[in-house]
C-alpha cells in the first residue's frame, strides 16, 4: 500500500516567535502582513478569541483590552530560516519528500514496512518539537488527499494527539469520521466549488467519496474525479520532490508611506525588480518580457490612478541591470504628478530555462555590459547569500528607502542577524 505523511506546523509563524519568546506561548498572538495590515497567522489563544484569519488589524484591535492580543510584524528571514531547519529534520525521516509551502511538507513511507508507523509519526513530531521548539501534526494516509485530511483530524481531534494515520483504521472507523468534515475541508476544493457540491446534496467528504465520479466530473472538471479517486484510497497525485519552475515572477508590495515622488518609485522598483531577476536566476530562468505596474489606494479620498506597461525584452535574461533599466524606462512612461502612490510591482513573464533561452541574433558579444552577465550575476548572488541580502545593490535602489513597508512589531533576526542573536543576561 502506498503510504504518504502530511506533515504540517501548526500555527507556524506564531510558533515561530514564541520559540524566541516563550511568554507569548500561552498569548493571543496575531502576526500581521505587510504593512501591519491583517492577520495572517494566529495563535490558539487568539483563535478563541474569534480574530479571523485575515481580519485588517485596524479594525480589530480596539475591540480588546491592552495587552489581551499580541500584534507582531511578520518577520519573514526568521521564518524561512525556521522552515529550512524543519525541512532538513524531515529528510532525515524520508528521502522522498515533497516541500509544499514552507510549513508543509509530504513525505512518502511507502516500503516502510517493518515499521510502526503510526510511532514514526510520533517520532517525526517530538524530534521536531525537540530540535526546533515548534509543534507539528502528521497526517498519514494512502493518497496525498487524505493525508491531508488525516492530518486535519490529527489538528482538530485531541484523541490522536497530534498524529493520525488513516492506514491503521479500517474503512468502518474513517467514513463516519469523514461525515463529520465539511467537503470544504478537501484539499482543492475551495468555498465556491463547495457551495456547488453542498447545493448537489454533498455537504461532506463522506458524501464527496461516495459520489458519482463521472457525474461530477462532467459537471466540474478531471480534477474533481481525481479527487475522489484520492478520498477512495487510489492515488492521483504523486510527490514532487523538485517543485516545477515558475512560468512568471512577481514581487509587489505597498509601501509604508504613500510615495509621491517619481525618485521613490524607482527605488522601489529598482528593489522589486532586484528581487524578482534573484528568483529568476535561482531557478535557472530568464525572463522573455517585463511589466511594471504602479497605482494609488482606492480606498483614498483622492482620484483614483494606476497604470501598468509591459515591455518584451531583445532576448531572455535575468541579468538585474538590464532588468532594472527597463523596469524604470517602465516607471518614467507610467508616472504621473500630483498623485500619492500606495504600490508598485514588477512581473518577469514567460520565463524560459537556461537551455531553452535563445539569443538575439544580432548579440554583440563584445559590448562590455553584459558580455560576461552570468559571471557578473554569479558573484552578486554570492556574496549577498554570504554577508546578507542587498550587501550588493544597484545605487538606482538609493539608501534610505522612506517608502518601504512598516514593521512596526517586529521581531529581531534571531538565527538570521548577526546583530541580533540572543543574548543572556
Amino acid at each position: 500500500m502506498t503510504t504518504i505523511a502530511l506533515i504540517d506546523c501548526n500555527n507556524f509563524y506564531a510558533s515561530c516567535e514564541a520559540v524566541f519568546n516563550p511568554k507569548l506561548k500561552s498569548k493571543a498572538v496575531v502576526i500581521l502582513s505587510n504593512n501591519d495590515g491583517c492577520c495572517v497567522s494566529r495563535s490558539d489563544a487568539a483563535k478563541r478569541l474569534g480574530i479571523k484569519m485575515g481580519a485588517p488589524w485596524f479594525q480589530i484591535k480596539d475591540q480588546f483590552k491592552p495587552g489581551e492580543v499580541i500584534a507582531l510584524s511578520s518577520n519573514y528571514a526568521l521564518y524561512a530560516d525556521a522552515s529550512n531547519r524543519v525541512m532538513n529534520i524531515l529528510r532525515q525521516f524520508s528521502s522522498d519528500i515533497e516541500i509544499y509551502s514552507c510549513d508543509e511538507s509530504f513525505i512518502s513511507m511507502s516500503g516502510f514496512g517493518n515499521k510502526d508507523l503510526t510511532s514514526y509519526g510520533k517520532e517525526i513530531k517530538a524530534t521536531i518539537l525537540q530540535w526546533t521548539g515548534l509543534p507539528v501534526c502528521v497526517g498519514i494516509a494512502s493518497t496525498k488527499t487524505l493525508a491531508k485530511l488525516a492530518n486535519h483530524c490529527a489538528k482538530k481531534r485531541p484523541e490522536y494527539a497530534g498524529v493520525c494515520n488513516f492506514n491503521s483504521m479500517p474503512g468502518t472507523i474513517i467514513n463516519p469520521i469523514l461525515a463529520t468534515i465539511p467537503v470544504s475541508e478537501v484539499w482543492g476544493i475551495g468555498s465556491r466549488l463547495s457551495a456547488k457540491l453542498n447545493q448537489l446534496g454533498i455537504p461532506t467528504v463522506l458524501d464527496l467519496k461516495q459520489a458519482h465520479s463521472r457525474t461530477l466530473r462532467d459537471k466540474f472538471s478531471v480534477v474533481m474525479a481525481k479527487t475522489i479517486a484520492e478520498l477512495n484510497g487510489i492515488a492521483c497525485i504523486n510527490l514532487e520532490q523538485v517543485a516545477p519552475p515558475k512560468q512568471n515572477i512577481a514581487s509587489t508590495r505597498s509601501f509604508g508611506i504613500p510615495v509621491t515622488s517619481i525618485e521613490s518609485l524607482m527605488e522601489s522598483v529598482t528593489l522589486y525588480t532586484s528581487r524578482a531577476a534573484e528568483k529568476a536566476r535561482a531557478q535557472h530562468s530568464h525572463a522573455n518580457s517585463i511589466s511594471v505596474f504602479i497605482q494609488t489606494s482606492p480606498f483614498a479620498q483622492s482620484p483614483y490612478y494606476g497604470g501598468s506597461l509591459t515591455v518584451a525584452l531583445p532576448s531572455p535574461s535575468n541579468d538585474t541591470r538590464l532588468l532594472v533599466k527597463t523596469a524604470l524606462w517602465i516607471v518614467k512612461r507610467l508616472y504621473k504628478p500630483g498623485y500619492a502612490y500606495q504600490k508598485a510591482g514588477v512581473l518577469l513573464n514567460d520565463l524560459v530555462p537556461d537551455e531553452g533561452r535563445q539569443r538575439d541574433l544580432f548579440f554583440d558579444a563584445s559590448q562590455p555590459n553584459y558580455a560576461h552577465s552570468a559571471k557578473v550575476m554569479a558573484v552578486l548572488d554570492a556574496i549577498n547569500q554570504r554577508y546578507g541580502r542587498q550587501t550588493l545593490k544597484l545605487g538606482s535602489e538609493g539608501f534610505k528607502a522612506p517608502w518601504k513597508m512598516r514593521q512596526n512589531f517586529k521581531s529581531p533576526g534571531y538565527t538570521t542577524n548577526w546583530n541580533e542573536l540572543i543574548q543572556a543576561s
